[in-house]
């Protein structure tokens, strides 16, 4: 299940490809404004399963999922690499980390992406929650739920205008589509990866909008390495890219 990449850059010899993965609703055209802030690296932006030129594809669970990632990789003949996820992606990025343990990832940085819930009763929660979210996605018109979408408190820091331009950005995708990724890739239904990552040996580092409260106190309380955007909610690649770019970068150069 190889996963199509719209944006494919080559980069200097030595380096590792910079792998791009977006949230959900986005695709791999989110980074648009983050990447001439790497000239120099070799990046690729795919759109993840249910989304972009992706969207006919529909896995079954975070395995499935990352399965797809290590194809399409070894499609383009990228061997060593870095993710770099946003939200949903990040989630990924920490599961094919922490799970698949691939002997070609030389890093892995996220942006906003939770770990993992510990409880049963958090768990059982999510997937009613995510299961709500899924069914409307399937049913119920599109403009209208990304409308409430945007509306939950985690994108609080969102103003009215913004919130419309998100809208209609992303008012190209598939109900249906979203709807099955959405609960396939449940929070729900992902492990808890905070042990595996407080004592992952890859370079790691975690990236969020200082605005972001959710996720900023989840890295405090996980004792996870975090750095913090300024002047960014969720979303802070999109709001603040010359600022993301500036923090990422500063974590890659002690690496090459």
């Amino acid at each position: 299940m190889k996963w199509a990449v719209n944006r494919l850059r080559p980069g200097e010899a030595g380096r590792p490809w910079l792998v791009w993965l977006h949230g959900l609703l986005g695709s791999g055209d989110d980074w648009a404004p983050v990447l001439p802030y790497f000239d120099g690296w070799p990046m690729a932006a795919p759109d993840l399963p249910g989304h972009g030129a992706s969207c006919s594809m529909s896995p079954e669970g975070f395995a499935e999922v990352t399965q797809g990632l290590a194809q399409t990789l070894a499609s383009l003949d990228i061997e060593r690499y870095i993710l770099i996820g946003y939200s949903l992606g990040g989630r990924i990025a920490l599961y094919h980390a922490c799970r698949d343990r691939p002997a070609g990832l030389r890093g892995v940085f996220v942006e906003g992406a939770h770990p993992g819930l510990a409880s049963p009763e958090a768990r059982a929660d999510r997937l009613r929650h995510d299961r709500a979210w899924a069914q409307r996605f399937a049913q119920q018109p599109l403009g209208q739920v990304l409308d409430d979408w945007y509306r939950q408190p985690v994108f609080a820091d969102l103003s009215d205008a913004q919130r419309r331009e998100l809208v209609a950005l992303r008012r190209h995708n598939q109900g249906t589509a979203i709807a099955s990724m959405l609960d396939a890739t449940s929070l729900a239904r992902q492990p808890d990866l905070l042990p595996s990552l407080q004592t992952l040996s890859l370079p790691f580092g975690y990236l969020c909008g200082e605005r972001d409260a959710k996720f900023s106190t989840l890295a405090r309380q996980g004792g996870l390495p975090c750095s913090l955007v300024p002047g960014a909610g969720h979303n802070a690649h999109r709001a603040e890219p010359a600022a993301f770019a500036a923090e990422l970068l500063s974590l890659l150069a002690p690496l090459y």
